[in-house]
């Protein structure tokens, strides 16, 4: 930990950062070193063979996802997907996640600590809203309907809450990019099931039944 704390240091000096952002990075730093030993976890999992990855992810992961009503309904292979593309993430006390009317990158399912979430329901006058976050929470849900939604750009929904950390904070994050990909997974195999479904009883011609499944989402 000494070499790297001297290169961080010669990096901040290099930079001429300011002292408070200076002692951030330090902070962050012990607290990363304290929580790993200094391992880089997504490059240890990485290195991995697939089956022991997903498995360990899969550990890790899959009660975090369950908490989402929408996950509850995906099948093995596409909660396996789901866990492989989280990434562990560390944040120290007094860390902005993200600020109202920000874009969503990510969302964020929260295996320790304790975060503020706020709002002021897009600066309305007198209006404020707060409350917390703990392990086994998640925020950035307004990334699901962005996913889902077909005819979605890339321009990527804004947040309606502020969130900050109010302690030291172990999470997994899902990027906005990977949870499409899925999400759109997901689309597709409930489009088959519902063609499957409807094209015997109903004789439903594929046109009809592929509007119905666009209109579901």
């Amino acid at each position: 930990m000494r070499v790297k704390s001297h290169d961080t240091d010669q990096w901040m000096s290099y930079r001429l950062l300011p002292e408070n952002l200076k002692e951030r990075i330090r902070r962050h730093e012990k607290y990363r070193w304290h929580q790993t030993g200094g391992v880089d976890e997504e490059l240890l999992l990485m290195n991995l063979p697939n089956d022991l990855r997903r498995a360990i992810k899969r550990h890790l992961c899959l009660s975090l996802l369950m908490r989402v009503p929408m996950f509850e309904n995906m099948d093995d292979p596409l909660l396996d997907a789901l866990c492989d593309r989280l990434k562990p993430v560390l944040y120290t006390e007094g860390s902005c996640i993200i600020r109202e009317e920000d874009p969503v990158y990510e969302m964020l399912f929260i295996m320790r600590g304790n975060l503020m979430s706020m709002t002021t329901d897009g600066g309305r006058t007198g209006f404020f809203n707060s409350d917390v976050l703990r392990g086994g929470d998640f925020c950035g849900e307004g990334l699901l309907t962005w996913a889902l939604d077909p005819t979605s750009v890339s321009r990527l929904p804004s947040s309606t809450r502020t969130v900050e950390t109010m302690s030291e904070v172990e999470a997994f994050a899902l990027p906005a990019e990977d949870l499409k990909f899925v999400a759109t997974q997901f689309r597709r195999l409930y489009r088959k099931q519902l063609r499957h479904t409807f094209r015997a009883p109903l004789n439903c011609s594929s046109e009809i039944v592929e509007e119905q499944g666009n209109t579901l989402f």
